[in-house]
């Protein structure tokens, strides 16, 4: 009959098997992982970088662009990179953080506040579900 025994749960007590073909046994466990695999969600992180003396202007295009990318579901990396001595301005590149946050309130809700990691002071935002 060019039928095969395929063992369909080794794990059950006792182990149950079934007489089938085993290439079309293959193929429908294939069909159903990449039926699995589409229904996953991809979590993408954007970027937006600040300087610790980011003008108003640049603050405002900047945050239309944060405002965009929660809108779209996706996750929002901000983070203020401070170069050679401008290190001392730890506090200016925390309030702008904390200012971006409370502007993208109505957008997205923060995930980790603002950190200090080396040269760069980080925060993630991840945007609101819409009902």
């Amino acid at each position: 009959m060019e039928l095969d025994l395929v063992e369909i749960s080794p794990n059950a007590k006792p182990p149950v098997c079934k007489i089938m073909d085993y290439k079309k046994f293959l193929y429908e466990t294939k069909k159903r992982e990449k039926a699995i695999k589409a229904k996953t969600t991809k979590v993408v992180v954007k970027e937006i970088r600040f300087g610790p003396q980011t003008d108003e202007h640049d603050y405002e295009f900047k945050k239309k662009h944060a405002e965009k990318f929660l809108k779209d579901g996706a996750k929002l990396k901000a983070y203020v990179f401070f170069k050679g001595r401008s290190i001392i301005f730890k506090e200016q590149g925390q309030i702008l953080l904390l200012r971006l946050a409370q502007d993208l309130e109505e957008f997205g809700k923060v995930e980790q506040m603002p950190s200090l990691q080396g040269k760069k002071m980080i925060m993630f935002l991840a945007p609101k579900k819409v009902k």
